[in-house]
């Protein structure tokens, strides 16, 4: 009896080792994309393209696209941009925009038109800082 019960843990504690490492692997499966650039190829050809194919291709269970500064004005102002934004949150990218950027620009209300939730970034950014998410600025 005292063999089997040894065998047991010797088998149950390396896998409770490794279901611990998935969970910890999937809570840090998340992606958030900070968007300043009021640059609209930036936006075009590198941070909407990468965000993109990071939902999709499923590199990331968890991708967001935080709004943030010139590129809330470049947003509001252009049409194809819009709709790209679109196409990521039909795919589940979750978009989010500072409240106090967008209030400076005067966009705030054209941001949320698109489903976008403005808001205060500074709590949730700080938040996710904290708990590892993976970062990209652009």
């Amino acid at each position: 009896m005292k063999h089997l019960i040894v065998t047991l843990f010797l088998i149950i504690v390396p896998l409770l080792g490794v279901t611990a490492k998935k969970k910890e692997m999937r809570e840090n499966d998340k992606l958030m994309v900070v968007w300043t650039s009021g640059d609209r190829d930036v936006a075009l050809k590198v941070c909407f393209m990468y965000t993109n194919a990071a939902k999709k291709m499923k590199w990331f269970d968890d991708v967001y696209l935080v709004v943030w500064g010139p590129s809330a004005k470049l947003l509001a102002e252009d049409k194809e941009l819009q709709e790209k934004i679109k196409m990521m949150q039909d795919i589940g990218v979750v978009v989010e925009a500072c409240v106090n950027c967008a209030d400076m620009y005067g966009v705030a209300d054209d941001l949320r038109k698109m489903n976008i939730d403005v808001k205060g970034m500074g709590k949730p950014l700080t938040e996710r800082l904290k708990k590892d998410w993976k970062q990209l600025n652009f």
